[in-house]
């Protein structure tokens, strides 16, 4: 079987395309120690592994993890990137009754490599444990916890066959991974790969403790482009009560704080990604969310699918 997913992978590539097929297999393949190369490369510091790797195997990964770095600065150029969700536009990716192929506007995804969004009705859904969190020493979740989703083949077949941590869910076991990440206060991001045939990898459940894109966005304030916002704010009512709730290590953006009088929670806009993890926690509802044009369009796949694609 591990034979047929490796064929089907290689044959995924057309001709122009089978360079991307050999740092596909390593991601997929060798997915914890991709993270451990790119949490180094970005100045820092995974969990040390217990066990010597292949060298040849680890050149090769490196050497991706260092494209990916020279890529990353520009919108134009970055071939690995992710776009917040709100777990409703998750869900609804996850959930599809008919197949999708929709190159998205680059209001909803700016990038101009790997943006396309293709998912089959029935297709493949893989599950498995954060890779970032494996690197971590003291890591939010356990780091045998299925968190990260991979979304249509060849890829999900593949990472599960060749990586033993991974299985095939349905949409409904998907549905109940992300519902679990949303009450855990993780954000939902869905992340592209030029090596995935410029389209979506997969939705991962991030948290600012562990996860390599949050943690970045954080500690470059934005400056390098590597995840959009979901096309959200967050927005605090008349009705707040100063509770402090969203502001107690809730946001994974820093985008919120109390004011200097403790009676209201204040938004910083300019920080939030509008992934909507503070709506919730709030006991008294009194934060909503609404589109904002300057962060651009949400991934709605229904509202997407209304309007006319891309060139």
């Amino acid at each position: 079987m591990h034979h047929e997913v490796t064929k089907a992978l290689w044959d995924f590539y057309p001709p122009e395309d089978k360079n991307d097929f050999f740092p596909a297999y390593a991601y997929l393949k060798y997915i914890e120690r991709f993270m451990y190369h790119a949490l180094l490369a970005s100045g820092l510091l995974p969990k040390e592994p217990k066990e010597k790797f292949d060298e040849d195997v680890d050149a090769m990964i490196k050497y991706h993890v260092q494209r990916i770095a020279e890529t990353a600065t520009s919108l134009d150029t970055s071939i690995y990137h992710g776009k917040v969700l709100t777990l409703r536009d998750a869900i609804k990716l996850v959930t599809l009754k008919e197949d999708l192929n929709l190159s998205p506007p680059e209001k909803v995804i700016p990038f101009k490599v790997a943006r396309d969004v293709i998912v089959g009705a029935n297709d493949t859904i893989a599950v498995g444990p954060c890779a970032c969190r494996a690197n971590s020493d003291n890591p939010c979740l356990p780091p045998t916890q299925d968190i990260c989703l991979y979304l249509g083949d060849p890829f999900a077949s593949f990472i599960v066959e060749s990586n033993p941590n991974h299985r095939k869910i349905s949409q409904d076991e998907a549905v109940k991974v992300l519902e679990f990440a949303h009450s855990k206060g993780f954000v939902h991001s869905i992340y592209f790969k030029k090596e995935t045939g410029n389209r979506q990898r997969g939705i991962c459940n991030c948290c600012s403790c562990c996860c390599l894109g949050v943690r970045m966005w954080n500690q470059l304030e934005g400056t390098v482009p590597i995840i959009a916002a979901s096309g959200y704010v967050a927005e605090v009512g008349n009705d707040c009560n100063g509770c402090g709730a969203c502001a107690d290590k809730t946001c994974h953006f820093n985008a919120i704080r109390m004011s200097e009088d403790g009676q209201e929670a204040m938004i910083n806009e300019a920080k939030c990604m509008g992934c909507g993890v503070c709506v919730d926690v709030c006991p008294i509802e009194a934060i909503k969310l609404r589109r904002e044009p300057s962060k651009g369009d949400p991934l709605d796949i229904l509202e997407l699918q209304r309007q006319p694609q891309a060139a």
